[in-house]
């Protein structure tokens, strides 16, 4: 699926304005137990995760949610949920929707173009506010 920019954008705006999610659950509360469940998967914190940018999926959240990398880097979006699956697009950046990420499983992406980016989960950005932003410096 395809979806506009603009349309993302405002999506993305809102989401960002709202401040709890995922059944009233803090989304620093969320991304808490995102990144104990990543943890556990590989080991080690996503912080050493080497040559990529880990972002968790988790709970219809993205952790962190914004995040700012230098041109060239490439973001791993891993999923961490029990049963849910995910995909990651990013209409801004060219990237088309990938597959489906089932659980403990991952997608990634090379940024190449400077500016602000948002990301979405293809079947859960309208439903959920499933909706993040990278912004790639020079």
């Amino acid at each position: 699926m395809r979806v506009p920019y603009i349309l993302s954008l405002t999506l993305l705006s809102l989401a960002a304005a709202s401040s709890v999610h995922a059944a009233g659950k803090d989304p620093a509360v969320i991304c808490a137990e995102a990144e104990e469940r990543y943890v556990s998967l590989t080991g080690q914190p996503s912080s050493e995760a080497e040559g990529v940018v880990v972002v968790t999926m988790y709970k219809y959240n993205f952790c962190p949610a914004q995040i700012i990398v230098p041109v060239g880097t490439t973001v791993r979006w891993v999923n961490v949920d029990k049963r849910t699956s995910h995909s990651v697009l990013s209409p801004g950046a060219g990237m088309p929707e990938s597959d489906r990420a089932f659980p403990d499983e991952s997608v990634e992406f090379t940024f190449l173009t400077p500016g602000d980016q948002d990301y979405l989960c293809g079947p859960h950005w309208e439903t959920r506010d499933m909706i993040g932003m990278v912004t790639v410096e020079e």
